[in-house]
C-alpha cells in the first residue's frame, strides 16, 4: 500500500496530556445565555416516521431489511455479540460498531414500519438504557481508559430518531441523554477525559474522535431546542467543550477548509502539515457537517458561508463522478482506478443533505442525489447481503488484487463483494443511507406553513403544517430512471408546495407541470399546465387549495458529456452516471477475517447462506477496454416483454423524446443489478490497448490512446447497476457508427 508522504502534526496536549485549562482559555467560546436560540435550518426535515416509501425505493428498503442490514442483529458478531449488549466482541477501542448500526436500523424500522427490524432496535434500546450506568454512563465500559464519547455521539443520533417516531419511549429516552450529557460535561471539563487520550487510555489511540467532535452537535441541539429541562447551560457547554478539545488537539476544520490549507494534490512527497484526520476520506465526508455545527450556536455567518466553500473545494479536487469522495481510506487524486469508501458515500449523502437543509443550493441536493443513485448502490450488491470497501470507477473486475500498492490504506481484498471485505465499520454504517435518504426527502418551509419535495424519490409525507393543516402528499415516480413525476395531494386548508427541479433539467417549453384540483368546500375543478419556472433555488410553486389535488411534473433533458483532463470524459443522464456494461461472471465464496484473510467461522455468518464473498470477472469477450467518441450517443430503452437479462440490440428501441416516462411496471426488482433498469445509451466506442498497473485499469490520461479493429456500438448502463464497469474513458473521434438497434 501506499505509504502516506505528510507529516501528521499533534498539539502538544497530546503528548504531555496537560495544560488543558491554560490553553482552553484561549479559546473563544460561544457562552449560553438564557432565551439563546439556535439557527434554524432553511428547510426543515419531517419528523423520522412521517415519510414512508413507495415503488422502487419501497423495494430498495425492503432488500435492506431482507438482507445483511436487518439480519446483522442475528449472527454478526460486532452486533450480535456488542458489548452494548452483553456480549463480549467489539472491533476496535472505538467502540462503534453496533452503535453504527443503531443509528442506521433505526430509521429504517420506522421508516418501513417493519415489525421485525423495530424488534430489533427495540431491544437494543431496553438494553442500553435499562444498563445505563449510575453516574450516567451509556455503555459498557467503567474505566476512564476505555470510555470515550465518540461513539455515544452515534448512540445518541440513534436516540433522537427512536423519540421522534415513537413517542412512547421520548420521555425514557430524554432521561437518560440528559443523565449522560451531565457525565459527558464533568469528564470534559477534567482535561477533556473521554475525548483526548492521556496515559494509557486506550479508548481512541489513533485519534478519530478528535476529528468527529461536531457529531455530538446534532443530538445536543435536538435536545436543547425540545427537552432542555432547566439544563440548557451544561448541554450548550458541553458542545463548546467537545469543540475546545478537538481545537487543542489540532483538529479544528474550520482551519481546513480554507483556499490555503485545502490539499489540492496529495502525492508521497507532497508535505501535509495538518493532523492527518483532515484526509482521511470518512471523516472529511463527517466534517463537511462542522461549520454548520458550530454556525447553529455561534451565529457567525462566516461558518456558513465556509460550509458552502468545503463543497466547492471537495467538487472540485476530489468529488468523484458518482459523487462520493475519491478516498481509499486517505483522499487521493482523481484517478478513477482509486478507491472510494463505501462509508464515505453514506456519510456524504447525509452531509449532504444536513447542508441543503441551511444553504437551500440546489446543486448540493444535486450532490446528494448524485451519491445516492450513483455512488452508494454500485458498492452494494442487489440482494443487500454483501457490499465492497471500496469501489473504483473504472473497475474492470472485483477480485483478491495480486498488490495493495494501488490503496492509501486498504488491503488488495477491498473492492470484492463481501461481508467485511476491509474494516468492518462499512458494514455496520451503510445501512443508514438509503433510510436517511427517505427521511430527508421533504422538508418544510422556514415558516412551517409550507412542504418541499427536496429529493425525488417516490415517496408519502403525512405532517401538520402551521398548527392544524393536515396534508398528505404521495410522489408517484420512477425517478432517476424515468423523468416524470405526479403527486396526488390531500391538504385541509390550502399551502404552498414546493417541488425541487434538478439543474441538469432543462426548463424550456419541454418541461412542463400540470396541476388539477377540487376544491373541499364549493366542489369546484380547476386545471393548469404551464412550463417549469423554478425559483433561483430550484423549486418551483404549487399553490395547493384545500381538498384534493394532482400535479404532474415532466423533467426534459439529454444525455449530457463531462469532459475531464487529459481527453477523457463521463456521461450522464438526468440524475444518473452511465458507464460501459462489463458481463461478468460471478464465484461465491466463503467470507473471510478482515484482517487475517482467513475464512469466518460460521458462528459469524448467516446461518441460512445467504453471507458470501464474490469474485466478478468479465465473461469472455466482454470488452472493458475502450475509447469513446461521445458526439455519438443513442438513448434506447427496453421493449416491454423483453429478456432483462440479454441487453440485445434487439431487446431496446431507440427513445426519441426529450422527456423520459417510465411507469412503474418497468422496473424489476432488484433494479440496481446489470440489465434491471430499462434505460440504456449506445455510445461510439473502440477497442484499444489498455495497461494494466498494480492488477488493475491504468488511469486513462497516462497512456497513448491508439484504436484497434473496427468502431462499434457499446452497451453504458446506469453506474449503479453494473458491478463491473469504466465510467471514464478516453475520448476519440470515430467514424458514423450504424445504430440501427433492430439489426
Amino acid at each position: 500500500m501506499v505509504v502516506l508522504g505528510f507529516c501528521v502534526a499533534l498539539a502538544a496536549l497530546v503528548g504531555g496530556g496537560g495544560g488543558g485549562g491554560a490553553q482552553a482559555a484561549a479559546i473563544s467560546r460561544s457562552t449560553y445565555e438564557e432565551g439563546n436560540s439556535l439557527v434554524q435550518p432553511v428547510y426543515k426535515p419531517l419528523d423520522l416516521g412521517s415519510v414512508k416509501p413507495l415503488g422502487w425505493f419501497k423495494d430498495q428498503l425492503e432488500l435492506e431489511a431482507a438482507g445483511l442490514s436487518g439480519n446483522m442483529f442475528d449472527f454478526y458478531r460486532f452486533v450480535h455479540d456488542s458489548r452494548y449488549i452483553g456480549g463480549s466482541t467489539e472491533y476496535s477501542g472505538l467502540s462503534e460498531a453496533s452503535p453504527y448500526w443503531f443509528n442506521g436500523l433505526v430509521p429504517l424500522a420506522f421508516g418501513l414500519g417493519d415489525e421485525r427490524i423495530l424488534r430489533q432496535v427495540k431491544y437494543y434500546l431496553d438494553y442500553i438504557l435499562d444498563h445505563q450506568q449510575e453516574d450516567g454512563w451509556i455503555g459498557w465500559e467503567t474505566t476512564q481508559a476505555t470510555r470515550g464519547l465518540w461513539a455515544r455521539c452515534l448512540v445518541l443520533l440513534g436516540l433522537i430518531q427512536y423519540a421522534e417516531a415513537d413517542p412512547t419511549q421520548t420521555d425514557r429516552i430524554v432521561d437518560a441523554m440528559h443523565r449522560y450529557v451531565v457525565l459527558a460535561h464533568s469528564m470534559l471539563q477534567n482535561n477533556y477525559t473521554g475525548l483526548l487520550v492521556h496515559g494509557n487510555d486506550t479508548f481512541d489511540t489513533a485519534g478519530f474522535g478528535v476529528g468527529r467532535t461536531h457529531e455530538m452537535h446534532i443530538p445536543l441541539q435536538w435536545l436543547l431546542e425540545r427537552y432542555p429541562r432547566n439544563n440548557s447551560e451544561i448541554i450548550w457547554e458541553t458542545m463548546e467543550l467537545m469543540v475546545e478539545g478537538g481545537v487543542l488537539w489540532g483538529a479544528d476544520w474550520r482551519k481546513f477548509w480554507t483556499d490555503e490549507a485545502y490539499p489540492k494534490v496529495l502525492y508521497e512527497t507532497t508535505p501535509f502539515n495538518l493532523s492527518w484526520v483532515f484526509i482521511h476520506g470518512v471523516n472529511m465526508a463527517q466534517g463537511l457537517r462542522y461549520p454548520l455545527s458550530l454556525y447553529r450556536n455561534s451565529k457567525d455567518k462566516a461558518l456558513k458561508q465556509q460550509t458552502r466553500k468545503a463543497v466547492d473545494l471537495l467538487a472540485k479536487y476530489h468529488r468523484s463522478l458518482a459523487g462520493t469522495i475519491t478516498a481509499d481510506e486517505y483522499v487521493s487524486d482523481l484517478n478513477p482506478s482509486r478507491g472510494s469508501e463505501l462509508c464515505i458515500a453514506a456519510e456524504v449523502m447525509f452531509s449532504s443533505a444536513y447542508i441543503y437543509q441551511y444553504l437551500g443550493d440546489n446543486d448540493i441536493a444535486d450532490w446528494a442525489e448524485q451519491a445516492a443513485f450513483n455512488a452508494f448502490p454500485v458498492s452494494v450488491s442487489g440482494d443487500w447481503w454483501s457490499h465492497q470497501y471500496v469501489q473504483q470507477e473504472n473497475q474492470p473486475w472485483s477480485r483478491n488484487l495480486s498488490t495493495d500498492d494501488l490503496w492509501w490504506d486498504v488491503n488488495s481484498y477491498a473492492n470484492v463483494f463481501g461481508l467485511e471485505p476491509n474494516y468492518p465499520c462499512c458494514t455496520v454504517n451503510h445501512p443508514q443511507a438509503y433510510p436517511k435518504f427517505l427521511a430527508n426527502s421533504f422538508a418544510t418551509t422556514p415558516d412551517g406553513e409550507g412542504l418541499a419535495h427536496v429529493f425525488l424519490v417516490p415517496g408519502t409525507a403525512a405532517t401538520t403544517l402551521g398548527s392544524d393543516n393536515f396534508v398528505l402528499v404521495s410522489a408517484n415516480t420512477t425517478y432517476p430512471f424515468g423523468h416524470t413525476l405526479t403527486y396526488s395531494i390531500s391538504a385541509s386548508s390550502p399551502f404552498d408546495f414546493f417541488i425541487r427541479i434538478p439543474t441538469w433539467a432543462n426548463t424550456t417549453s419541454r418541461s412542463t407541470i400540470a396541476t388539477n384540483s377540487t376544491n373541499s368546500t364549493t366542489g369546484a375543478t380547476s386545471t393548469t399546465s404551464t412550463t417549469l419556472s423554478p425559483d433561483a433555488n430550484g423549486l418551483q410553486h404549487v399553490s395547493v387549495p384545500a381538498g384534493t389535488s394532482t400535479a404532474t411534473i415532466r423533467l426534459s433533458t439529454a444525455p449530457r458529456v463531462v469532459p475531464r483532463a487529459n481527453d477523457t470524459a463521463a456521461i450522464y443522464y438526468g440524475a444518473l452516471l452511465y458507464a460501459l456494461a462489463i458481463e461478468h461472471d460471478a464465484v461465491a465464496v466463503p467470507p473471510v477475517e478482515y484482517r487475517s484473510g482467513k475464512i469466518l467461522p460460521p458462528s459469524t455468518t448467516d446461518p441460512h447462506g445467504h453471507t458470501h464473498d464474490y469474485v466478478l470477472t468479465p465473461k469472455r469477450g466482454s470488452r472493458w477496454n475502450i475509447a469513446i467518441d461521445p458526439t455519438q450517443i443513442r438513448v434506447v430503452r427496453r421493449r416491454r416483454g423483453s429478456d432483462s437479462d440479454a441487453g440485445s440490440s434487439s431487446s431496446f428501441e431507440e427513445h426519441v423524446d426529450d422527456v423520459l416516462e417510465v411507469t412503474n411496471d418497468e422496473l424489476e426488482n432488484p433494479i440496481w443489478e446489470l440489465g434491471a433498469p430499462p434505460v440504456e445509451l449506445r455510445v461510439a466506442a473502440v477497442e484499444i490497448d489498455w495497461p494494466i498497473v498494480m492488477d488493475t485499469a491504468a488511469d486513462p490520461g497516462t497512456f497513448d490512446v491508439t484504436p484497434k479493429g473496427k468502431p462499434f456500438y457499446a452497451r453504458f448502463v446506469p453506474y449503479g447497476s453494473s458491478k463491473l464497469h469504466m465510467a471514464l474513458l478516453p475520448v476519440v473521434k470515430l467514424q458514423d457508427v450504424d445504430f440501427d438497434i433492430s439489426e
